[in-house]
């Protein structure tokens, strides 16, 4: 079954999304390349050219593609689709607003969100909130997906590098047009990426008090996150909303802070490897999937883990 994989990137460095795509792509077949499109974009083809399992690049380096436009970048995926079984991209904003278009006018069914492959022809994925696994079986027809990409270890380095083909880009279908841009900055990693993930919910209470949160995770080197009711309150810009409408987090360590436990928060975290919960309601639902759980004001607590981590740096 030969595969294409739509890379995500920002034209100067590869997505870790694209690594953990290809995961899921090694599961379904074996001839898998990756679609590189962008602007001045070559370091990116080189750095996927290094992934394990990769037998070949295209390289579209156009300025149709710099911003990722959902409309040229189908157009460019459907001159090539005809060549493969299946089409596969990180479920990103990028990867849902582009293979939808792909998947009309293939006239085929997207197969959204998978987080398992069983077999080449069955996937798994989330229904009601994460709360229940759907079976789908798709035999019979192109398939085209969106992979939850936290959902799968990203490839190891390969050997050596697979060849990259340039490609010449495809018509400009002229329905959209890039304007600008207004994009966060922050010295903190990414928060889909990052390795700990520290996220602060109603409890912490104002805007001046999520910077406790933010204190704990510059020491601990981690992302900061929120709940929906954080970011509806105005506590945190949007981009910090993790669950079901936010992002999805799965980091080796989680630390909810006055966080309920809504079903919509944790869809998106429910994946993390370890998770402590910092909550003084003994019964909030965060405590049924927790590892770890505190039962105590945050105002408290939050302030003593941070002299702990302080000591925790000096000589004995």
């Amino acid at each position: 079954m030969t595969i294409l994989v739509l890379a995500e990137h920002d034209n100067t460095a590869l997505s870790e999304t694209t690594a953990r795509t290809l995961a899921c792509a090694g599961q379904i077949g074996a001839s898998i390349h990756i679609l590189v499109a962008g602007k001045d974009c070559g370091a990116v083809a080189e750095e996927a050219a290094t992934l394990s399992g990769v037998e070949k690049i295209l390289l579209a380096d156009d300025p149709l593609y710099q911003h990722a436009l959902a409309e040229p970048l189908a157009e460019l995926i459907l001159v090539l689709a005809p060549s493969y079984d299946a089409i596969l991209a990180p479920a990103t904003a990028n990867g849902k607003n582009v293979l939808p278009r792909v998947a009309a006018k293939r006239d085929v069914p997207q197969i959204s969100d998978i987080v398992a492959v069983e077999t080449p022809e069955i996937f798994l994925r989330p229904i009601y909130a994460g709360n229940a696994l759907q079976r789908v079986e798709a035999k019979g027809f192109q398939k085209i997906i969106t992979v939850r990409a936290s959902a799968f270890k990203p490839v190891a380095k390969a050997n050596a590098a697979a060849p990259i083909e340039s490609i010449l880009p495809a018509r400009d279908p002229r329905l959209s047009v890039f304007q600008n841009e207004v994009l966060s900055q922050s010295e903190r990693p990414e928060l889909t990426a990052a390795r700990i993930v520290v996220s602060g919910g109603r409890g912490v209470g104002s805007k001046e008090n999520f910077a406790l949160i933010e204190r704990i995770a510059d020491r601990l080197g981690a992302g900061v996150g929120a709940s929906r009711a954080a970011v509806d309150a105005g506590f945190v810009p949007n981009d910090y909303q993790v669950g079901q409408t936010g992002k999805i987090v799965a980091p080796e360590l989680y630390i909810a802070v006055g966080i309920s436990g809504a079903i919509q928060h944790l869809a998106g975290m429910k994946d993390s490897k370890l998770v402590v919960a910092i909550n003084k309601d003994e019964n909030a639902p965060i405590f049924a999937i927790a590892d770890y759980g505190v039962v105590g004001d945050l105002f408290e607590v939050l302030p003593e883990f941070e002299r702990a981590l302080d000591n925790a740096g000096k000589p004995a």
